[in-house]
């Protein structure tokens, strides 16, 4: 299918733009952040809490649902969104920076990539047809085609390898789901680290399979932030205006803020959930590190800008007591906020889009936020 993907407004100074995805289980509002939902679940919270915190979408893993409880099992069950009660939009990752990072003797031949499971040693075969073949039994809302990645810094010949294989998969890929994919975006994933021409060539050869959507893959793994600058210049002189695009794992607000100037439009990240449950809270003036002893007695809310329902009745001094001793409340009530703290982070954003303001709010943004993040 081709994805319908309308841009409202644009950013007069950049190419910042407000649109709207719609997919086949209600439409996304970009720019947008999706909580990382890897196993089905967004760690800490219910999908009813999720979906009041006012998400858009989940990110699900297909190699993770893969290994256990299985696509087939899933599908029997009448599919990703009923198995995990999630009425939204999902976008599935294909999976290949899990093959990669969880079995480091992953092989990667043309069919495919050979690994085994990191949970039992099991030996598996997954081929680019395999990976939307898995995807298309979810039931997802937008999947991804199988690339390969290499982090950097890594050698040009090897990073030249990754593009010329991921460019073969997307092609099979592509393929394989043509008059299949009811109800299913399938996009492409751009490789080439942060090599111009290497990076141009894999753009330019995904833009001609006419993907729904686009990511721009192989960033926040070790590059300087100039070098990735750079690379999202490129890209967005290169993908098609009218095709959403994505950059994946990518969390600090200060990176989105330059990833949305340079024309993305989807973002997920562990980060909010990951750092909430580790006791680092986002604000508006930087990062409060719960666990510090000067919080034991503070009265006062994580942000009293807040208007979260952990910030509405918690303090600072309850939330470090419930995070020293362990307590299963202390991971709800931190993500709640950290969530709630990127999800309206996001609709700010889409706002001063819209009333053409963007440059004003991220050098506000800029300007205001403690870098050593201790409010």
């Amino acid at each position: 299918m081709t994805a319908s993907f309308v841009v409202e407004t644009t950013d007069a100074q950049g190419s910042a733009r407000a649109a709207v995805l719609h997919t086949a289980h209600g439409p996304i509002e970009t720019p947008a952040f999706a909580p990382v939902a890897s196993q089905g679940s967004v760690k800490g919270l219910t999908h009813d809490r999720v979906a009041a915190l006012g998400a858009q979408l989940i990110l699900c893993n297909s190699f993770h649902l893969f290994l256990r409880p299985g696509a087939d099992a899933i599908a029997r069950l009448g599919g990703l969104h009923r198995f995990i009660s999630w009425t939204r939009p999902i976008l599935t990752d294909s999976g290949g920076f899990q093959i990669y990072s969880l079995a480091p003797l992953a092989k990667v031949r043309t069919e495919g990539v050979a690994f085994a499971s990191h949970l039992d040693g099991t030996k598996l075969f997954l081929t680019p047809e395999d990976v939307v073949d898995i995807q298309l039994k979810l039931g997802s809302d937008i999947a991804m085609a199988l690339d390969y990645f290499v982090p950097g810094p890594a050698p040009e010949a090897k990073v030249r390898e990754a593009a010329d294989v991921t460019a073969r998969w997307a092609r099979r890929a592509r393929a394989h789901v043509l008059g299949r994919a009811a109800g299913t975006q399938l996009w492409g994933i751009t490789q080439g680290g942060t090599e111009p021409e290497l990076r141009r060539r894999s753009t330019e050869e995904l833009v001609e399979l006419d993907f729904d959507g686009y990511a721009v893959g192989g960033l926040g793994l070790g590059e300087a932030r100039s070098q990735r600058r750079d690379v999202l210049a490129l890209s967005d002189s290169l993908l098609p205006r009218d095709r959403p695009r994505y950059l994946m794992g990518m969390g600090y607000p200060e990176d989105i803020l330059e990833a949305i100037d340079r024309g993305i439009d989807l973002f997920d990240c562990v980060l909010p959930t990951r750092n909430a449950r580790n006791g680092s809270l986002f604000t508006r003036r930087g990062v409060i590190v719960i666990k510090n002893r000067k919080y034991a007695e503070d009265p006062r809310p994580i942000d009293e800008d807040c208007g979260c329902s952990t910030c509405r009745s918690y303090s600072r001094a309850y939330l470090r007591h419930l995070f020293e001793r362990s307590e299963i409340a202390a991971a709800e009530l931190n993500t709640i906020h950290n969530l709630h703290f990127y999800l309206d982070f996001f609709r700010k954003i889409r706002q001063s889009i819209q009333s053409h303001s963007f440059q004003r709010f991220k050098l506000d943004y800029e300007e205001s936020t403690i870098k050593d993040g201790r409010p």
